[in-house]
């Protein structure tokens, strides 16, 4: 598992020095990382499916970076002690979009609820720092608009270029 993430890791940072920071080297970066096992809804799509309403919304982020910002209306699952609980209610054939900061802890959440039986989940392809980096909305904890976002570490917040990075709610 450790070479895996190592591998990862090196992977990244190989892109990060190839293509600098722009959309090339954004992609290349996700082409790395995700596994292509989930299926996947972009920023534009996820925005319209939202406004519906009916979509359900899960941040497989940790604790701390969703405290600094998340989507509108979305839940905490976590992801290295993610509660499953708060989709024991849900019907097996809801639609749910579950998101991290790039994909990669979202996409593995996705499979793990794939494998429980719920059929219909996406992956955001790109993750919160994509919506966000596009314009789209983020709120805090009083589901207020704020313009910052947790970067994970010093590494991941290179990606981050339209949100103020913080540690801090």
């Amino acid at each position: 598992m450790y070479a895996r993430i190592f591998f990862q890791l090196s992977a990244v940072m190989a892109a990060l020095h190839c293509y600098s920071q722009n959309r090339t080297g954004y992609e290349s970066m996700l082409h790395i990382l995700l596994r292509g096992d989930v299926d996947t809804v972009g920023v534009k799509t996820l925005s319209e499916m939202t406004e519906g309403g009916d979509v359900i919304l899960l941040d497989a982020r940790e604790e701390a970076e969703y405290a600094v910002s998340h989507l509108r209306n979305a839940q905490w699952i976590g992801y290295e002690a993610a509660d499953f609980s708060v989709v024991r209610n849900f019907s097996r054939d809801r639609e749910i979009v579950v998101y991290c900061s790039v994909g990669k802890r979202s996409e593995d959440i996705a499979r793990k609820l794939k494998a429980e039986g719920f059929s219909r989940v996406y992956n955001l392809y790109g993750g919160i720092f994509s919506w966000a980096n596009r314009g789209y909305p983020l709120v805090n904890a009083a589901e207020e608009r704020v313009f910052k976002l947790h970067p994970y570490n010093a590494a991941w917040g290179f990606w981050i270029t339209k949100s103020e990075k913080t540690y801090e709610p």
